[in-house]
């Protein structure tokens, strides 16, 4: 080998060398299984897997969104040209007939309630609030003696009860708002039975979420102030496994179902939740009857079998009987005998 070759040759295995000496150490770096390193788990080796198949199926994730576009736009032109004619929404809202009758809430019982009833009460009204607005025939909704803990519960967790559409909020109560002669207070204590809304009339719904604590206080106040009172027909219609006491969002809808379908059983069951166990009284007095036929059956049965018994007893007795007539035949005929 000449001199001017080994310089180039000695510079060549020089590199191979640290080439071969950087691979070694990067073999060394890396991680064996069993030598110094702890063995992947079930969860980490699964969320390998999901990332790895979550990467595979990104084109096809891509895929699907453009697809899902292009679907959501030509059913955005399918409705447009289906609308032509006017918007589906605004045709439905032109069906919309406003009641004149006046559902009030009486929240003058505010310190009657803990936090936690004020704060099931605003739910109830919540709820009240925007079925009214979905409703066919919504009422004029008022909210009457708004303040103390329900107005400040509202404050901090419902802001935008401020912007709130077709209810009227007041301070005032609501003796001081409508005439004493339109005014109907719903009470389940009164004895007069609700048969027709009158739509000219104000109708009162106690704000009171009490779990029978007062009873009859909203009857009594009703009494006081010398206002219309009345119950719901829920009796003629409905038997149910609990109280007829019923909350203020159910009473609220059921009024509204009734406007709509002119029809008390059905809005009752349409509105009554499953767990007050409503059923049609025609049912229930089916079942009675029903039951009262199976204790007649029971007794016809019982009076059958204790008629049986005393024929049994008849038949057994009547061989004795049959004797005795033979012995007093024969004595009878011994007598008759010439001597």
């Amino acid at each position: 080998m000449s001199s001017e070759m080994l310089p180039a040759f000695i510079e060549t295995s020089n590199v191979d060398k640290k080439q071969g000496i950087n691979e070694h150490q990067e073999e060394s770096q890396k991680p064996r299984l069993g030598e110094g390193c702890e063995p992947i788990s079930k969860r980490q080796m699964k969320k390998l897997i999901k990332q790895k198949q979550w990467e595979e199926q990104r084109e096809l994730r891509k895929q699907k969104r453009k697809e899902k576009r292009k679907r959501k736009k030509l059913e955005r032109q399918c409705q447009m040209e289906s609308n032509s004619d006017g918007n589906d929404r605004k045709r439905v809202r032109r069906d919309v007939v406003h009641s004149t009758l006046r559902l009030i809430i009486d929240c003058s019982f505010d310190d009657l309630m803990v936090l936690k009833d004020i704060k099931k009460l605003h739910k109830q009204i919540q709820r009240c609030y925007a079925e009214n607005r979905r409703a066919l025939h919504p009422v004029q909704f008022y909210l009457t003696s708004h303040g103390g803990q329900l107005k400040k519960n509202m404050d901090e967790h419902d802001k935008g009860w401020v912007n709130w559409k077709d209810i009227h909020i007041k301070p005032e109560h609501y003796s001081e708002l409508i005439k004493k002669e339109d005014l109907i207070y719903l009470t389940s204590d009164s004895p007069n039975i609700l048969k027709e809304l009158d739509e000219s009339k104000a109708y009162v719904i106690g704000g009171l979420v009490d779990h029978n604590h007062h009873k009859g206080l909203t009857y009594k106040q009703a009494s006081d102030y010398g206002i219309n009172h009345a119950q719901l027909p829920l009796g003629n219609f409905v038997k149910m496994n609990s109280r007829k006491v019923l909350a203020v969002n159910h009473v609220f809808e059921i009024i509204l179902e009734y406007l709509e379908t002119r029809d008390w059983q059905e809005a009752f069951f349409t509105i009554l939740p499953q767990r007050k166990g409503a059923v049609p009284t025609d049912k229930t007095c089916e079942s009675a009857s029903h039951d009262s036929q199976s204790v007649r059956m029971e007794k016809c049965g019982s009076d059958s079998d204790s008629s049986e018994e005393e024929d049994s007893r008849n038949e057994l007795d009547s061989p004795r009987e049959e004797k005795q007539d033979k012995e007093n035949h024969t004595e009878s005929t011994g007598n008759s005998l010439p001597h």
